[in-house]
Order: structure tokens, then sequence, then C-alpha cells
């Protein structure tokens, strides 16, 4: 088999420069619809069985976010279903990734891809819960589905909002909110019953459906950075932030979770509202009592390494989780994973990935409930 690369298809995301022989490919980082953003890749490599495959980045110092290969080792998968981490280097300018495959076709990607047609199962288990219904908020800039699922009594009297992928590339959100989702789900699972005897929990798995399937890092179809879009959102260049906002302020909100990933901190941590004017004591109360459960529910989080609480003030009510923070004056907290691995518990295999994401989700209820008793 000759050497072919290709990346037309669900969130692919490459552009080839040179790619005749296993042992100099040469590479691109391919830009956002519409923008500058440069970072995500996923392609498929096909004809370079158990030859050794050296791929070189050209324009990995140009990305959004260079200092994200520092430390950081791509992954491969053969069947899409089990991603493993590869040997790669960064010297400030060219990405470079070794490899020897050991099939004749093999994927490459930034992070464990979350695939539309895994999002539309998502939503259909959900579906055939008696827990939750599906709803369409609208349609995105490419016409798809924006959806919502609604777990419990929207008449509960605390209502929780979780949304995932408003940067697309960020595939580690969905696998969190596909943990915590199936955790809501299982009517044996204690913390979800407490949950929901108390409050209706909205979960957008996914805010950016077309630059999820387009292969963007950061924008929607139109080139819209979501969580730049929350003061002003438009149905022209942002209908998914417009529909979630509007429908955030029909039900009102007691808490928000805003899930992200982080291209270069190895760390799972929490960014919350206490930077914003009028944040009250009540609030400051409730986000830390929320940020010590979350520490005692799953090792994987911790409070040491984080952004600083001056990161966003030039355009911080424009994020989602300021926003919200403001307007509802309740927890509000945007989480973050990394693309690398945790580095308080490194798995040399895999990193950081899909599992361990899901498995963050599920503990991810526990702070939830214990922020909610703390407000009774």
């Amino acid at each position: 088999m000759t050497i072919k690369i290709s990346q037309n298809f669900d969130a692919g995301a490459i552009e080839v420069v040179k790619a005749e022989q296993a042992g100099d490919i040469q590479l691109n980082l391919r830009k956002d619809s519409n923008a500058d953003f440069c970072q995500w890749f996923h392609f498929r490599l096909q004809g370079a069985r158990d030859q050794e495959v050296v791929m070189q980045f050209l324009n990995a110092g140009e990305a959004t976010y260079a200092k994200g290969w520092e430390d950081y080792r791509a992954v491969a998968s053969y069947d899409r279903e089990t991603w493993f981490r590869v040997d790669t280097e960064f010297d400030g300018k060219v990405m470079t990734v070794r490899h020897t495959p050991e099939r004749d076709s093999v994927y490459y990607a930034y992070f464990e891809p979350y695939s539309w047609e895994r999002h539309l199962s998502l939503l259909g288990g959900a579906e055939h819960s008696p827990l939750a219904r599906v709803e369409d908020l609208g349609s995105t800039v490419d016409g798809r589905d924006l959806n919502m699922v609604v777990v419990g009594d929207p008449e509960a009297p605390k209502k929780i909002w979780i949304i995932a992928r408003q940067h697309p590339g960020e595939s580690m959100a969905e696998w969190l909110v596909e943990g915590t989702l199936n955790a809501l789900l299982d009517p044996a699972n204690p913390f979800a019953r407490e949950i929901l005897q108390r409050a209706v929990v909205y979960v957008v798995p996914n805010m950016n459906p077309d630059g999820s399937v387009r292969g963007n890092l950061r924008t929607n179809a139109a080139g819209a950075n979501l969580n730049r879009e929350w003061m002003t959102p438009s149905l022209e260049t942002s209908p998914e932030v417009y529909y979630v906002k509007n429908k955030i302020h029909e039900t009102g909100c007691d808490m928000f979770l805003d899930i992200h990933g982080d291209e270069a901190l190895p760390y799972i941590f929490v960014a919350g509202s206490e930077m914003i004017e009028g944040f009250t004591e009540k609030q400051a109360r409730e986000q830390q009592i929320f940020v010590d459960a979350f520490c005692a529910s799953s090792p994987d989080f911790q409070t040491k390494y984080g952004y600083e609480a001056s990161k966003y003030n030039a355009d911080m009510l424009k994020l989602a989780s300021k926003y919200i923070g403001h307007t509802f004056k309740c927890v509000s907290l945007t989480l973050e994973l990394p693309f690398k691995d945790n580095a308080n518990l490194p798995d040399e295999f895999v990193g950081w990935d899909g599992a361990r994401s899901a498995k963050l989700g599920e503990a991810m209820l526990q702070p939830i409930l214990a922020s909610l008793k703390a407000a009774e």
C-alpha cells in the first residue's frame, strides 16, 4: 500500500504538506472554520504497517496554545474505540510524532474524539429513560439540532444547568457529561436519587455541534468563539448560545457548570466566579462547599493548580459561567480537564482520556448534592 492520509470524516482536520514516505511525513495544523484558531488535528494514516512513521507538524509553534505541546503526547487508535498515547516531541517550532503502526490503518488525534454518532446515541439512551426527556432548542448555523436533556421534574425547586463543548475540540467535556448523565439516570445511584428529589438537571452535552463535526478547536461554523458570546449572542453567528441563554432565563438557574478542556495545564480544576462584582457571601460559601466535596469525591480533582482570578477581567461577562454567576447569583463554575494527563495520577498508556473523564463526571454528582444541601 502507498502512504495515504485522509481527514474527510467526522471531526477530521489536517493539512498534508508531504506524505510520500512513512519516515518523512510533513503536516500543518488546520485553522478553524472562518477563524484563526489552530490546534485540533484528527486524521487517518494508511499504508505504513510495521514502518517507523515520523510525522512533523510544521506550524505547531504557531498554534493558538503552543504551550499545549510541551510534555504532550498525541493519541492513536486502530479501531476508533481504544486510544493510546504515542511518542511526541516539541522543539518550540515543530512537533514530531513517532510511531510504528501494527496495522494498515491508524488514526491520530489531538485527544480522543467524541463523535456525532456517539452524541446521538447518548441522546437516544437518555430518551429511553423514564427519568429524562430530550428537547430541541433550535438549529445551529449549519442546521444541526441543538438538543438538551432534561433529567427529573421541571417543577423541582432547584434548577441545575450543565453545558459542555462550547469549544468543540475539547471533546473530554462531552465524555464527562456522558458519565454524569449515565449516573443521573441510574436508579440505583443514591447521589442521583437525592439530587433529583431536590432539583431538575438541564444538560446540553454538545453546545457546538457544527464545530465538533467540522474539526474545529474553539469556534462554530460562523467562526464565533461561543464562550465569548454570552452578553450579546445572535441568531446569525452564535445561535447556540442564543437558544441556551434564553432557555436558562426561562427556567432560572441555581447551579451552573460549564465543562471545558485546558491545553497547557495537566490538572483538573475549576474557575469560579469570585472575581465578579457583587459576588455574595452565599455564593462564596456554596462554591467552596462544592470544591471541597469534589476533592473528597475524586482524587483526580485538585485546587493547587488553576487560573488566577484575574484571568478573564477584560471580557469577563462574555463568558458563560461569569455571566450566569453574575445574573443568577448562584454557584457558577468552569470545570477544566486536561488534554495531556493528570500529573497527580498519570497514566503512561492513555494519559487523560474519555473513560477517565466519564468517571470524573460520575464523581461530580457528590459535590452537586453537597452544594444543594448547603443551600437548604
